[in-house]
């Protein structure tokens, strides 16, 4: 998210004359139509194909979010910064993602922090691939079920 939990002010500006031209769905429109939700400013940039979402790993299990944000924010606009949790142990997986607000700046973040250490470890930074669909095999779970003898 960005510092202060604020969107910047050109996406603002840019949603606003959206909505004031109409181009955006209203919520008061008729009850067939989906309202528009926009959820995280994040989802919106990237739907929109503004910003470039990077792929950190090697991290520190030490390393937050914060540390994260403020490490590459001196490369450009960190619209969010994410490091990715066990569930069950609720530490660190060691890896994250950090999205700007511009191509440009995560380029120069790229190049400036690929092989560079942070918080005692070497990380790797390369642009974020998308996520493959789940295959469609099915899976497994129990014992196979017994043959049955049909004469």
């Amino acid at each position: 998210m960005v510092a202060g939990g604020r969107i910047p002010r050109t996406i603002l500006s840019n949603l606003l004359s959206r909505v004031t031209t109409g181009s955006l769905s209203s919520s008061t429109s008729s009850s067939s139509s989906s309202s528009s939700s926009f959820g995280p400013p994040s989802i919106l940039i990237s739907r929109r194909g503004i910003a470039s979402k990077l792929y950190v790993a090697g991290l520190s299990f030490y390393t937050t979010e914060k540390a994260l944000s403020d490490v590459f924010s001196q490369f450009g606009q960190v619209v969010e910064a994410t490091v990715m949790m066990d569930k069950v142990s609720s530490r660190s997986k060691g890896f994250g993602f950090v999205t700007f607000a511009s191509e440009l700046e995560a380029e120069k973040a790229i190049n400036e922090m690929d092989q560079k250490p942070l918080h005692g470890r070497v990380i790797h930074v390369e642009l974020a691939k998308p996520r493959r669909p789940y295959s469609s095999a099915p899976i497994a779970r129990g014992p196979p079920e017994p043959p049955t003898d049909v004469q």
